[in-house]
């Protein structure tokens, strides 16, 4: 098995996808993670309308074909008709991992009150977690720093690549069961 990380990246969004506007998620990803992972990893980007049937292929492809160990998605979480994400999600889930929707909606109030307007839920899929986030590059960034310290240690239990971050940034939290030594 390959010890880097394959991660995909889903912005889901009707105007950027019809190039209304620029994506600004996926770019904030690639960011957040060039400055956190320290082990190898690569990306998958996809970026796709706010369509239920969409977001769920666009899902499966990526943990089935392409082998994504996480897959985050960004927008189309809140309450609006055409915000689908969190049903798509839970439609190919095989298990709801209900605390990463509940620690991302704790993380979000403390900067804003309309994050209890959120429906971000967190799933696996296989060998795959999959996490709904927000759309804003800001958000993006203030709910990955409050999640994902437990993030390495899911993909550890799930059959996934040991992932290591940078410990100045987040460090990733696994007991000490499953810690592995330091190299050097």
């Amino acid at each position: 098995m390959s010890d880097e990380l394959l991660i995909g990246l889903v912005s889901i969004s009707d105007r950027a996808s019809s190039g209304v506007y620029e994506d600004k998620g996926i770019p904030a990803l690639q960011d957040w993670f060039a400055a956190t992972l320290a082990s190898p990893w690569r990306m998958e980007t996809r970026l796709i309308p706010d369509e239920q049937s969409v977001i769920e292929q666009t899902l499966i492809e990526l943990v089935d074909r392409v082998g994504c160990h996480l897959v985050l998605t960004t927008g189309g979480t809140g309450p609006a008709p055409r915000d689908v994400t969190p049903e798509a999600t839970l439609a190919v889930a095989h298990k709801v991992m209900p605390g990463f929707g509940e620690q991302m909606r704790a993380v979000s109030l403390k900067y804003v009150p309309t994050a209890i307007l959120s429906r971000q839920v967190g799933v696996i899929r296989g060998k795959a977690l999959i996490l709904n986030l927000p759309g804003q590059p800001k958000a993006i960034k203030e709910t990955l720093d409050g999640i994902f310290a437990a993030v390495p240690y899911c993909i550890d239990l799930i059959g996934g690549p040991y992932i290591e971050t940078h410990a100045d940034v987040i460090k990733a939290f696994r007991p000490k069961s499953a810690q592995r030594p330091s190299p050097g």
